[in-house]
């Protein structure tokens, strides 16, 4: 199907107040609703209403009623989609659409299936091992000068600069030049504006820097994209996307191109931060698990300065399960928006089209009979054995279906070969009686940037 004939978003007119009054259910105070609340404290908030009204209910955050469906069987539902009930596209917009526009995630039905398809071949071995000879290198020089420097660090805005760096190696490429630096500015501006409360861009706010950053990767992606196709691409993420086509054998078009760049670099680089800091953070509170994974790693039989394998990788299973515990303790996503495109009933509630709807993996992974004392670090849960009864979208921090991240072994092995390098040369730990506060949403981050110490194996 050439993507000439995939029709344009669908369109949707929101509900009328009276016609969701039947669902439970608190909106709060007119206007603003619950907002606060939610951003106070998004997991108390979901499961006081989940106790009080059930696995379905109303509230009003961000000028907008929606209905949330809570716990495995919702996320099914909405993630898996098998009917193409729910837009991903109108449940992202009011979020992401003006700095992040027909990014992947944005878009629904056969055109994201066209596009997944496209950009996919950047995600297969041979690229895959590309990324990894990059994303090692970089790994093993940042946490040799954290070695070089034993005491406290801030974890999380090293995390950040680290995965920026990365996410500019692995998929600008390692020769970018300068230019690095006023890019990754750039990005974090965009993804710091998606998230203002202050959604328009007036002069001075977080959404006019976002605005401002947007232009210059534009500007960026646009100069380049005629030198990749050429003689001056590599095996980087961005020259795989200048020289992909369509099933019709068309190049993506430089818009295409610049959307899915501009998506991909935020989605690799800031959830990957949460991730890893709430990785690191974990093993830092829990050193008996530190020292298990420690001794996989030692088990490898590397020489600190030998580059990691796609085989050294997969010998790391506790590794792997240590960091799927970190993810659903706290999952990069924790709440996934989604727009009713028709009429639909679930637990018995009719809930009519245009609803803006919520699903909620941090929710999900911390129902007590699903996950036993669910505040507890404990990788075991990921063992073949304890996953075998489990409902397969109780575990979704990488949503599912469909729009299942692609860039979910990317994670899987960025997360196992910067374990093999922190852990064969770093012991981490927490000061006695510190508890690291993080905000929740949108996606987590330790407030104080996590204060950890560290010091040389």
């Amino acid at each position: 199907m050439s993507m000439q004939n995939v029709a344009p978003a669908l369109p949707f007119t929101a509900p009328k107040r009276n016609e969701l009054t039947h669902i439970p259910g608190d909106e709060g105070w007119p206007i603003i609703g619950k907002t606060f609340q939610v951003l106070a404290d998004p997991k108390g908030h979901i499961e006081a209403n989940g106790a009080k009204y059930g696995p379905v209910y109303r509230t009003h955050f961000f000028g907008e009623t929606n209905v949330v469906l809570l716990g495995p069987e919702a996320n099914e539902l909405v993630m898996f989609d098998q009917q193409k009930l729910f837009s991903s596209t109108h449940g992202w917009n009011k979020v992401l659409g003006r700095l992040f526009p027909r990014g992947l995630m944005m878009l629904d039905f056969d055109e994201h299936r066209l596009h997944r398809k496209t950009l996919s071949v950047a995600f297969k071995s041979g690229p895959m091992k590309s990324y990894l000879g990059d994303l090692d290198r970089g790994i093993a020089a940042r946490v040799a000068q954290w070695k070089a420097r034993p005491g406290e660090m801030r974890l999380y805005p090293a995390m950040k600069q680290l995965t920026l760096d990365l996410a500019a190696a692995s998929f600008l490429g390692a020769d970018i030049g300068p230019e690095v630096d006023e890019i990754n500015r750039a990005f974090v501006d965009m993804v710091a504006a998606s998230v203002s409360p202050v959604r328009r861009p007036l002069p001075g706010s977080q959404m006019s820097r976002g605005v401002k950053g947007r232009k210059r990767i534009v500007a960026y992606f646009r100069q380049q994209i005629p030198l990749r196709r050429g003689n001056h691409g590599g095996d980087d993420l961005f020259s795989q996307l200048c020289r992909a086509t369509h099933e019709d054998g068309a190049l993506l078009s430089e818009q295409d191109i610049i959307d899915h760049m501009s998506f991909l670099m935020m989605a690799a680089h800031d959830t990957l931060t949460s991730s890893l800091t709430s990785f690191i953070g974990e093993l830092a509170a829990n050193p008996d698990w530190q020292d298990r994974l420690r001794a996989e790693v030692l088990a490898l039989g590397l020489a600190p300065d030998a580059p990691s394998s796609f085989d050294d990788l997969e010998k790391m299973p506790l590794s792997e399960m240590a960091f799927k515990e970190a993810l659903r303790i706290k999952p990069p996503v924790p709440s996934m928006p989604r727009r009713a495109m028709r009429d639909f009933t679930f637990r018995g509630y009719m809930i009519p089209a245009g609803t803006a709807i919520g699903v909620n993996p941090l929710y999900t992974h911390h129902m007590k009979d699903i996950w036993p004392e669910p505040d507890r670090f404990d990788p075991l849960r990921f063992t073949e054995e304890a996953q075998r009864g489990r409902h397969r979208f109780a575990f979704v921090p990488f949503g599912g279906g469909a729009h299942m991240c692609l860039g979910l072994h990317f994670a899987y092995m960025q997360a196992k070969c910067f374990a093999r390098h922190f852990l064969q040369n770093i012991e981490v730990s927490l000061e006695p009686g510190y508890k690291p506060d993080w905000q929740m949403w949108p996606i987590p981050k330790p407030r104080d940037g996590l204060r950890v110490r560290v010091k040389a194996v």
